[in-house]
């Protein structure tokens, strides 16, 4: 099976190793190839995504399903998506009635999936402040992940601040990824699509 999945840039691409390995012990013998694409940036919309997507699925080495991973994030004000429903919503109202095409997202930016690893964030930022309180991906557009992490880094006693790729797959190395999938639903939700369009068993 051959499974492609639009991502937005530098991060998710380190991601991409830990999840082959996670999903490798989930599913031995069906594991798919997952085919990444970034967009370096935000993820393509409207009917350009559609394009995309069909492209993918219809093409001369056709995919069997796409996956599409947008940060609820945008940087943007207004925000472009105002939750994770709206975000899912809108991907599959631009792509349409196709059932290969899977609209997932990181609530509200990939490093809500970083957040429960803070003890580590801590030691490679050398500063003891204080994990956001709550849920992990319930860390919004007035604050989200990225910034909090990027504050520890500058207040840190570290060289540099922080660098999303060098330091997403520092922070991940010393990690096992079931953690943060129990901690983040959306992340589950995501990393479950896969394991069920496999034959694997559903994380519940």
């Amino acid at each position: 099976m051959i499974i492609v999945l639009l991502v937005e840039g530098k991060t998710e691409m380190v991601f991409k190793d830990y999840l082959r390995k996670y999903l490798e012990n989930r599913l031995q013998g069906n594991m798919p190839k997952l085919v990444f694409h970034p967009y370096h940036g935000r993820i393509p919309t409207n009917e350009r995504l559609k394009r995309i997507v069909t492209n993918h699925l219809n093409g001369k080495n056709p995919a069997d399903h796409v996956i599409a991973l947008t940060d609820v994030y945008t940087g943007t004000s207004p925000p472009v998506f105002s939750d994770a429903a709206e975000a899912k919503a809108k991907m599959r109202d631009w792509v349409g009635t196709e059932e290969r095409f899977h609209p997932h997202v990181a609530l509200y930016d990939f490093e809500s999936w970083l957040l429960p690893f803070w003890p580590t964030i801590q030691r490679l930022a050398k500063h003891k402040k204080n994990v956001p309180s709550g849920v992990p991906e319930a860390v919004n557009h007035n604050k989200p992940p990225s910034y909090h992490i990027r504050e520890i880094f500058e207040i840190g006693q570290g060289r540099d601040s922080y660098s999303k790729p060098r330091d997403a797959k520092r922070i991940l190395n010393d990690n096992d990824l079931s953690i943060a999938i129990d901690r983040c639903p959306e992340l589950k939700s995501f990393i479950n699509t896969i394991l069920l369009l496999c034959g694997g068993t559903k994380i519940l």
